[in-house]
């Protein structure tokens, strides 16, 4: 049997290595439902508080089931993000399937919509301003996630640039 620099087998050391990324795995699959589930429980909290406050009018059930619809989708798009997600702009990986063949950044435009439709719903009108200074936010970070992708991943993100929206 060979043994490596380090004084592993070589078969000991592929097996090492695999039981590390069944690990990373599985701690990646509990990360992303835990703040999947937290964060659409806190939605669906939101949801169900401004049907209990009582709609005033069309616009308020029209808004409000958009929102859900929107919030639905964000949901999709951050779970085909899956270990690719990151807080800060990081190139993981390229995700090109699912929403993310339409759209670059759907957890940024269905998250977005989700918001603007809950404050219609609700009519809390000083609540657009946060929504406003929330998009600016969001439009330097697509900026820089874009740079960091560009950056990474080259021409195939380019090209995939091409073929989608936003």
């Amino acid at each position: 049997m060979a043994v490596n620099a380090n004084g592993w087998a070589a078969g000991q050391m592929q097996m090492s290595s695999n039981t590390e990324n069944k690990k990373h795995w599985r701690f990646g699959v509990k990360l992303r439902w835990i703040d999947i589930v937290v964060s659409y429980l806190i939605y669906l909290t939101l949801f169900g508080l401004s049907i209990v406050a009582g709609l005033p009018s069309t616009l308020s059930y029209v808004s409000l089931c958009l929102s859900f619809a929107c919030s639905a989708l964000w949901f999709i798009a951050r779970w085909q993000l899956g270990d690719a997600f990151s807080v800060t702009p990081q190139a993981r990986l390229l995700v090109t399937r699912g929403l993310y063949s339409k759209i670059r950044h759907p957890v940024y435009v269905f998250g977005s919509l989700a918001f603007l439709f809950g404050i219609l719903a609700l009519q809390v009108w000083p609540a657009l301003a946060i929504w406003v200074i929330l998009m600016l936010i969001q439009i330097i970070r697509v900026r820089r996630e874009e740079r960091v992708l560009a950056e990474s991943f080259g021409a195939e993100y380019t090209v995939y640039r091409s073929r989608t929206w936003f």
